[in-house]
């Protein structure tokens, strides 16, 4: 005779209890791998530079001061101006919106930043629309369609290349990415990508944005 108790012995209360446990065990580690995967995702994508030929190099958004670029939209731009001088595209899309109160957008940081440095007047396009990646992105699809654009070279940090060419794949777009490298570092940088992680699931399953805010990667 067996030493276990039959399994129909045990009272449906503690069956269910027991079903319940695994079940949620299981839906955690199923959650955990799905994250990690998701972040090693976003840090895979964050390494490549893809550098190629595009009808646009897009710029996207970050902070600017009374028109005076901030040090992560500056990075943006020196990272851009390369690409441009080096023949990547013969257009620049800045884009980005302004607080309540600014006397330029984003976009216009940007542009007087660029043509200061080089770049023709007429071939830098402002798309003053953005408080999140998703909105700059459509933003950018608009230009693209009124101009008859199909590829894009997106320009932003490291760790937000991955949501930011996935949103644009998704509006049409033929996009890749040349991130700088001067994003966040150490444990700020940590914070980055789970947070680009976590806004990424939230997009695969809503196509909405994650509405997160702070240093440009909305």
């Amino acid at each position: 005779m067996s030493d276990h108790p039959d399994s129909t012995r045990i009272p449906a209360s503690r069956r269910v209890a027991r079903w319940l446990r695994r079940s949620v065990l299981g839906a955690v580690l199923v959650a955990l791998l799905v994250l990690g995967g998701t972040v090693f995702r976003v840090w895979q994508v964050a390494q490549v530079d893809e550098r190629s030929s595009a009808d646009m190099i897009v710029v996207l958004g970050a902070a600017q001061y009374n028109g005076d670029p901030s040090p992560v939209l500056r990075a943006r731009l020196e990272h851009a101006l390369e690409l441009y001088r080096q023949g990547r595209a013969g257009h620049v899309v800045t884009v980005g919106g302004g607080q309540l109160g600014d006397n330029y957008t984003e976009a216009e940081a940007s542009r007087m930043w660029l043509v200061e440095h080089g770049v023709p007047a007429g071939a830098v396009t402002e798309a003053e629309v953005g408080s999140d990646t998703l909105r700059s992105i459509s933003a950018v699809a608009e230009v693209a369609r009124e101009n008859s654009w199909n590829s894009a070279l997106i320009v932003s940090d490291p760790w937000h290349s991955w949501r930011s060419r996935t949103m644009a794949e998704d509006l049409g777009l033929r996009a890749t990415v040349s991130p700088t490298r001067s994003g966040p570092t150490g444990e700020v940088r940590t914070y980055y990508i789970l947070r680009e992680a976590a806004a990424m699931l939230f997009y695969r399953l809503t196509h909405a944005s994650a509405g997160v805010a702070g240093h440009g990667l909305g």
